[in-house]
């Protein structure tokens, strides 16, 4: 039984459907990305990102998007992190870990009486209203700066909650970004 989720979700044009390292979608739904190939399903639940793959391939399919994919700037982050405080605030969710990517967000979830999906669409929901008000919407409200979906680990022991959290605290110190410390995050215990 899960004691906490590893979530991790993109920003638009993070990850496509037939992104060359794989992806877990069954379908290119957008006409735009069609002729870059059909989806790229792999079934496994490790880390594609470091896999050898045809990166002009992938950044031509990023070009060929409806709206420029979406870069968080720290100002940007920010805004994110008010409304994912707001969703910890109205729901008692703790939040063990969390790292605010320019293109991705990873969080280490608790368990909750709602499921991770619901908790991760009122999450996502309350980062585009805190980005509209304060006039730093990416894609000026013309479009979700969020992809449609995003994974989910279950975290089934002391030891894979741990690693999650020292993993998702590297996150950004590893892509040669700041350490992330934010008011909403608590300790797991």
């Amino acid at each position: 039984m899960a004691i906490a989720y590893h979530v991790i979700f993109g920003a638009y044009g993070f990850w496509l459907p037939n992104d060359p390292r794989g992806s877990w979608s069954d379908y290119v739904y957008s006409e735009r990305l069609r002729p870059f190939g059909p989806a790229t399903k792999v079934s496994t639940t490790q880390s594609l990102a470091c896999q050898p793959h045809d990166v002009k391939r992938r950044f031509a399919a990023k070009q060929a998007l409806k709206f420029p994919p979406v870069r968080f700037t720290g100002i940007q982050a920010l805004a994110v992190s008010l409304g994912f405080g707001q969703v910890v605030g109205d729901t008692q969710l703790p939040i063990y870990a969390c790292a605010i990517m320019p293109d991705h967000v990873h969080l280490v979830l608790g368990v909750h009486k709602r499921s991770p999906q619901s908790l991760v669409g009122q999450l996502k929901s309350c980062a585009v209203k805190r980005l509209t008000a304060g006039g730093l919407h990416p894609l000026r409200g013309e479009h979700t700066p969020w992809s449609r979906s995003f994974w989910n680990v279950f975290l089934d022991t002391v030891d894979e909650v741990r690693h999650a959290v020292d993993y998702v605290e590297m996150n950004p110190i590893k892509e040669g970004l700041k350490p992330q410390k934010w008011s909403f995050v608590v300790p797991f215990e």
